[in-house]
């Protein structure tokens, strides 16, 4: 970048901007002569990844329980696939519990999060529809294994006798 050469009789003005590069030095001590430093890091503001729990982890190599037309059936790439809805528990900066979730490949993975286009013959209901029955299938799954407790019985209505 080209400088404009200092024109006699115009007053120099300050800017509101701080300087980038350090004055060249001319023996004297500068008014900032200390250094900055970055602010700290405010505790609690972000994770430093994601949390690995039991529910993921029994999801290495299983079989895809979502089985979406583009589905790879690789069940070296399966991994717990949560909910994007907010009946869920799923909002802004949160992720649905484990238990909103389903066994899923990478490609049906990339689906059910947007990331590959929806294939033609599938609509979002039945997208919706898909999750839900591999949320179903995938709790079985962990009930088999002993990581997800049995499905709570009925709850018959009591009649009362006069």
């Amino acid at each position: 970048m080209k400088r404009s050469p200092m024109k006699p009789g115009k007053p120099l003005v300050r800017t509101p901007f701080k300087r980038t590069s350090p004055m060249p030095s001319t023996g004297m001590l500068s008014v900032q002569s200390h250094q900055r430093t970055a602010p700290k890091r405010k505790a609690g503001l972000k994770s430093k990844g994601p949390v690995s729990t039991p529910i993921r982890r029994a999801a290495r190599g299983q079989d895809c329980t979502l089985r979406l037309t583009v589905c790879n059936f690789d069940p070296d790439t399966t991994v717990l696939c949560h909910s994007n809805y907010l009946a869920d528990g799923k909002g802004m900066g949160l992720k649905a519990p484990d238990t909103a979730a389903a066994f899923g490949c990478s490609a049906c993975h990339d689906v059910l999060d947007g990331r590959r286009p929806r294939p033609a013959d599938l609509s979002l209901a039945g997208l919706e529809a898909a999750f839900r029955a591999a949320v179903s299938h995938t709790h079985e799954i962990l009930r088999s294994m002993g990581l997800l407790d049995a499905a709570p019985a009925a709850i018959q209505p009591t009649l009362e006798h006069p």
